[in-house]
């Protein structure tokens, strides 16, 4: 992260003048110049003009047949102790807890024949990009360069930013003991340029011009564009050329309080912070925080401009305990999904917004001695919502053992398919070079799902 201080010559942020705010759209390397205001502000008078994505990675995998595919003809070691409750669409149940999504299942789709995991190995991977890890990738730096970038990547790469003041890509998930279930989605072979912007923790203050006057400002930026074009010259794999991006990208932030704004959410209503509600922001295990504060911040994050939020939430790998520690995960996840969903409808963003909540494989039909569920990469489950989708149906059936797709098996590429259409991108027609040069489709030759568009 950036962080630029100094003494104090005269504020910025909320306390500058239009001569200063004029000053910051001349800056060398692209901040927010005077053309990008103006069609700031012919883009606000039209309205919403993009598009964007809130997913949720449910890290571990949680077990299917306990949540939306509940199987009441099965033997007590296969369908649990857990009762399913009708929905507000008829004929469609899911768990007892989660009462606040069954009333609003006109607004979700549940997919309930998820498949593509090749291994059943925990990786954020394959719901990041919709592809199978690379056998060669791994935690290793190389390897994570050489991997396809994640979705969020690939729309910064492509669409760019929809505000210069917003990251177009943003990873609410902190570090974990377990690495993959604290990625954001890596940008792969499209370099630091598309990372994830992250601003959880005290990287929030990383944010904050200290002080600083214009004048030094410009000074840093123009030091910065002296060593940069040096190394440049000396540099031919292509990263300086990256940082400078992400160089630009960053004063863009640093001289706007939007994003600030955006994470800030004392400036929301006690009524909605209450429906979001707070859970726990501690790390669940070697997982995520079960934090309901995140949902609440993903939203303000896409309304203020961002294409990709990614949201990590705790951690579902129950091979133990499965039920007392579903009890915690589950009505957390039904009380902040129901009330994302919910205020994306209020604020008539659920046609421009898409989300999609799901883990990396499913978990098995039959409960071990420890009473969890272990890994099952044949089938498993999903939930979208917005993005103008067909709603109010489920898709795909498994067997009445829950172990077996029966109906419509979905692979996660059908799902990436049809999020880069909404996003206004043509899966099919849209290459990025690899590190070798070779063009890559985004997706594996996986067309959109008739069924949501």
């Amino acid at each position: 992260m950036l962080t630029l201080s100094g003494p104090s010559h005269g504020k910025l942020c909320d306390g500058y003048s239009r001569r200063d705010f004029l000053r910051i759209g001349g800056l060398a390397m692209g901040g927010l110049s005077l053309p990008d205001l103006l069609k700031a502000e012919a883009e606000a008078k039209a309205g919403r003009s993009f598009k964007s994505i809130i997913m949720i990675y449910l890290c571990g995998a949680p077990p299917h047949q306990d949540m939306w595919d509940l199987k009441m003809d099965a033997p007590l070691e296969i369908r649990g102790p857990y009762k399913p409750i009708s929905t507000n669409v008829a004929g469609i149940q899911i768990s007892e807890h989660a009462p606040r999504l069954a009333k609003m299942m006109d607004k979700l789709v549940p997919i309930r024949s998820m498949y593509g995991s090749p291994t059943g190995a925990h990786d954020s991977f394959i719901c990041y990009t919709g592809r199978a890890p690379n056998p060669a990738g791994g935690a290793a730096p190389t390897g994570r360069q050489a991997d396809h970038p994640s979705l969020g990547a690939v729309v910064s790469r492509l669409k760019g930013q929809a505000d210069p003041a917003m990251p177009a890509f943003i990873g609410l998930s902190p570090k974990a003991g377990h690495p993959p279930y604290g990625s954001p989605g890596h940008p792969g072979y499209l370099g630091p340029s598309h990372s994830a912007f992250r601003p959880n923790g005290a990287g929030v203050e990383d944010l904050k011009l200290n002080n600083i006057s214009m004048s030094r400002l410009d000074d840093r930026r123009a030091l910065l564009t002296g060593f940069d074009q040096f190394r440049r010259d000396l540099d031919h794999s292509g990263l300086v050329e990256g940082m400078d991006s992400f160089n630009q990208q960053a004063f863009n932030v640093l001289t706007s309080s939007k994003l600030l704004d955006a994470l800030n959410l004392e400036k929301e209503s006690p009524k909605t912070r209450e429906r979001y509600g707070k859970g726990d922001p501690k790390n669940y295990g070697d997982g995520a925080p079960l934090n309901l504060e995140h949902f609440l911040m993903a939203r303000r994050l896409v309304e203020a401009g961002a294409r990709v939020v990614t949201l990590n939430f705790g951690r579902w790998d129950f091979h133990d305990r499965n039920y007392p520690q579903l009890l915690r995960h589950l009505p957390l996840f039904d009380q902040g999904m129901s009330a994302l969903v919910q205020d994306l409808h209020d604020r008539g963003l659920d046609k421009d917004v898409a989300v999609v909540a799901w883990g990396e494989f499913g978990r098995t039909p039959t409960v071990n001695a420890q009473g969890g569920r272990d890994h099952w990469p044949r089938v498993g489950g999903a939930m979208l919502a917005g993005g103008g989708f067909k709603t109010g149906q489920v898709i795909g059936a498994t067997d009445r053992l829950g172990g077996e797709p029966t109906e419509r098996g979905v692979h996660f590429g059908e799902v990436f398919a049809t999020l880069y259409q909404f996003m206004g991108i043509d899966p099919h027609k849209n290459t990025l070079d690899d590190l070798s040069g070779r063009p890559q489709y985004l997706v594996d030759g996986w067309q959109a799902m008739p069924e949501l568009v």
